[in-house]
């Protein structure tokens, strides 16, 4: 079959590999119809941290199941279904508490599984790993339902996981899908304000239709003043952290009221103070989302027409110019990419 396969920095080739097959019984095997271009590949892509290192790229998928194991019984052939971008086997302690991220036994597709960025994957646990989708491949919502293997299953994520009264204000820093997602969750929410920073002005035309009610373009310090005045020096009793760059974090610090809460989940790679956020009573939440856990719920408001996050993906191409998607992202030339087979 073909793969995307990351060849060294900046260089993404599409290649023949073997077919995926079953190897444990608890195995499925998926035919990809759709795959996306997560900021993480960007990071392998562009040679820094990260977990994405190849060769094998991509993991947030939806595709038609081909084959499965003697021991899956949820999943049936010629099913369409949705996979969180992390597989996990649903019964250990963590799995069974919502920490599917977290299992024992789980991993990344494109680092402990092949990658989605392909016709076809292997899928481990497959009971505990793939949700069915109710419409066919050729469904018109199958960007929506994509999304929900990754970005709009974090910026949900994002509003819910610190687990504190629903705050008036809520700040989002970094608009990449996720930053997008999170305007989302929060104004289904019901949060009544919400600052969205970010620097691109097609970015901040979808977080405006998703409900972000202020926009801010200016970066460092000017950014974090504009929020500090309009909240009349108090700040967000909410800021998502959507970047993860130590810029982004040490704008979530400057911006969060004291006795607020902090969500990090761009993928930290720089520090918050943790005397500051001790001293200012702010807790800090966020980390890899359980995706299975808010699947069955996601997918569902996505079938009923009540959710629609699709327009992150803001270009389409076929598996062939993956590469082309790769560099449009990191140039800023798209939002998110959509590759179909």
């Amino acid at each position: 079959m073909r793969a995307a396969v990351l060849r060294g920095t900046g260089r993404v080739t599409v290649d023949q590999v073997p077919d995926p097959k079953i190897e444990e019984p608890t195995d499925a095997v998926v035919r990809v119809v759709a795959s996306g271009i997560c900021g993480t590949d960007l990071r392998g892509y562009l040679g820094r941290p990260g977990p994405v290192r190849g060769p094998r790229c991509g993991h947030e998928f939806i595709g038609v199941v081909a084959n499965v194991g003697s021991s899956v019984r949820s999943i049936r052939p010629g099913e369409l279904v949705v996979a969180p971008f992390m597989f996990s086997d649903g019964e250990c302690h963590r799995c069974v508490h919502g920490a599917q991220s977290s299992c024992a036994r789980g991993g990344m597709f494109g680092v402990a599984a092949g990658g989605a960025q392909a016709e076809g994957v292997r899928v481990p646990f497959a009971d505990g790993t793939l949700v069915p989708v109710p419409f066919d491949e050729h469904d018109e919502r199958i960007p929506a339902v994509l999304t929900l293997a990754d970005v709009m299953a974090t910026g949900q994520h994002a509003v819910h996981a610190g687990g504190r009264p629903t705050p008036k204000t809520m700040a989002v820093v970094g608009d990449g899908p996720v930053g997008l997602c999170a305007v989302l969750a929060a104004s289904r929410l019901g949060i009544e304000r919400i600052f969205l920073l970010g620097h691109h002005e097609d970015r901040l035309r979808i977080g405006q239709k998703f409900g972000a009610t202020d926009l801010v373009s200016l970066r460092g310090a000017e950014g974090r003043a504009q929020v500090i005045e309009a909240t009349e020096g108090a700040g967000a009793g909410l800021v998502v952290e959507a970047v993860g760059e130590q810029d982004a974090l040490d704008t979530a610090m400057a911006i969060c009221v004291d006795g607020g809460a902090i969500s990090v989940v761009g993928g930290p790679h720089g520090t918050l103070d943790s005397m500051a956020c001790s001293s200012r009573n702010i807790t800090v939440s966020g980390g890899p989302v359980p995706v299975r856990a808010y699947l069955p719920a996601l997918l569902g408001e996505v079938v009923t027409g009540k959710l629609d996050p699709s327009a992150v993906f803001d270009r389409t191409l076929k598996l062939a110019d993956v590469g082309h998607g790769y560099q449009a992202m990191v140039d800023r030339h798209a939002t998110k990419v959509l590759i179909t087979l």
